[in-house]
């Protein structure tokens, strides 16, 4: 619907003093700006108001900002929380491959004792694995995968890469029963590397000493003392470590000494043995002693044998 004459602006009122008050309006709208430019009054005016006006955006936007912030910590919550599993899954594989890796050059080491000690024994032996252990009430055994298939026989002496650890007692045709030399039941003949002195080494009941009963009181046994096999009696060889003196006291009687000793072989750690095979004897007589004689550089040379002097006659 269209202004009527009385209804019109008073700005822009048909009549010279709208036109004034215009004309003024736009001088100081001039003049502000002006101002505002040559001295930055306005400036001034509008930083004190945002100084008023500024809490309240920030009041307004703080919804905004809190879901913001919530789902900023949830997902940097959830990402760490999968880098954390991540983290434990790889550092328990990593622990798990150290440890095998640890297991298996430590069976590699064993492996090459028992190798070193074939070669500089020069003894006609067979590697087994030990499958199986028996420590039932005194009772310490062995099962290895050797058997009457693998030519193994009773009584065959087993050593590891640091003594002697028993010898076969049982033979299946793929296994075999090792008696170990703590067994209450097993007896060896030892010799006292020191002194020379030969007794019998025992088993014990508690499983991981050897027991020598029978020492004179008069003997010269100390611990520390190694013992070795005497070879007496012919199933073991001599001269193999069986174990080491620990302590030594007289007998419940007081008619021998008695000697507890730390047998030498790895019996309850040794996962690879050597079973020993019986040495080929020699065919046929021995060979001939060359002959000895004085060294070649120092026999004469040119030497003739000499003639016999000739005979003087007796004057007549």
């Amino acid at each position: 619907m269209a202004r009527t004459r009385d209804e019109s602006s008073p700005l822009f009122a048909g009549n010279a003093a709208g036109t004034l008050r215009l004309i003024v309006y736009l001088a100081l709208a001039v003049v502000l700006m002006v101002l505002d430019h040559r001295n930055g009054w306005l400036w001034r005016l509008r930083y004190a108001a945002s100084a008023v006006v500024e809490p309240v955006y920030r009041l307004a936007g703080l919804p905004a900002v809190g879901i913001r912030t919530v789902s900023v910590a949830f997902a940097d919550r959830q990402r760490l929380t999968e880098q954390n599993q991540r983290l434990r899954e790889d550092l328990l594989l990593a622990n798990a491959k150290l440890n095998r890796m640890a297991a298996v050059a430590e069976q590699n080491q064993r492996l090459k004792e028992l190798l070193d000690t074939q070669h500089s024994l020069e003894l006609n032996v067979q590697l087994a694995r030990v499958i199986g252990v028996d420590l039932g009430a005194y009772r310490y055994r062995l099962t290895l995968n050797m058997g009457a298939r693998d030519g193994v026989r009773p009584g065959q002496p087993v050593i590891d890469a640091h003594g002697v650890m028993g010898q076969v007692k049982e033979v299946l045709p793929t296994t075999s029963v090792v008696m170990l030399i703590t067994d209450p039941a097993h007896a060896i003949p030892v010799v006292i590397e020191r002194t020379g002195l030969r007794t019998v080494a025992y088993g014990s009941r508690d499983g991981d000493q050897l027991s020598l009963p029978t020492i004179p009181l008069a003997a010269d046994v100390r611990a520390g003392d190694k013992l070795l096999t005497s070879g007496i009696g012919g199933r073991f060889p001599p001269g193999f470590p069986v174990g080491e003196v620990r302590s030594v006291a007289p007998s419940a009687t007081g008619m021998f000494l008695v000697a507890m000793a730390q047998p030498a072989a790895d019996l309850d750690r040794s996962e690879d043995v050597l079973l020993l095979h019986d040495l080929a004897e020699p065919d046929g007589p021995p060979a001939p002693v060359t002959p000895m004689g004085p060294p070649t550089d120092l026999a004469p040379t040119g030497a003739t044998s000499a003639a016999p002097p000739a005979a003087v006659g007796v004057p007549r």
